[in-house]
């Protein structure tokens, strides 16, 4: 066992109605957060921190997939996914983003899922109960509106000053009722591109 882990919460949410009409099928939202005691903390100013990052990543990684995939029951059944991390009051926001923004994170989630999007994030810093936030997306298309949601809880102790947060969010299906059209059509009808929406150019 990972000897800064103190211990995993998770987060399990059924929605039936939605803009008073029924979700059908129900949208599930699930979040599993683990809590560890932060391998930096009054270290000073750490410039590596690569050696933790390699010891600590891929457990966290492993152990937060495995339990969510046990949550959901299968890959297969998640459409959305995220990720979110939280500094504890004395810690640097560094330290918990060096947690999940590495591949030896978040490829676990990844592979599971079959997912060939990016995962997206919050890094934030606070104290005891404050509130995960898990911003959610298609796990194959960035711009599918349909499944922007956002897993929300929090620990009632964690993070303490010391601590870090580190959490996975999933999504069985997108909003129900949604009806705002996807990314792609606001695209086509500015007469933009996926790579510059924008349209800067040099």
């Amino acid at each position: 066992m990972l000897p800064e882990l103190r211990k995993v919460v998770t987060f399990d949410e059924d929605i039936y109605i939605e803009g008073e009409r029924a979700s059908d099928p129900p949208l599930r939202m699930i979040g599993v957060a683990a809590v560890v005691k932060n391998p930096w903390f009054g270290r000073g100013f750490v410039e590596d921190l690569s050696p933790e990052i390699q010891r600590m990543a891929p457990y966290l990684g492993k152990l937060i997939t495995n339990k969510l995939m046990f949550l959901a029951g299968s890959g297969d059944a998640i459409e959305a996914y995220g990720k979110a991390c939280i500094a504890g009051t004395s810690c640097e926001i560094e330290h918990a983003s060096a947690l999940i923004h590495t591949l030896q994170f978040g490829n676990f989630y990844r592979e599971a899922v079959g997912a060939k999007s990016y995962l997206g994030f919050t890094n934030t810093r606070g104290p005891a109960n404050t509130q995960i936030q898990v911003p959610l997306m298609d796990k194959h298309d960035t711009g599918r509106r349909s499944h922007y949601l956002t897993v929300q809880f929090s620990i009632y102790d964690a993070p303490a000053v010391d601590e870090l947060v580190v959490a996975l969010g999933a999504a069985t299906r997108g909003r129900p009722h949604h009806r705002i059209g996807d990314r792609y059509s606001d695209l086509k009808a500015l007469g933009r591109g996926v790579e510059n929406p924008a349209g800067v150019t040099d």
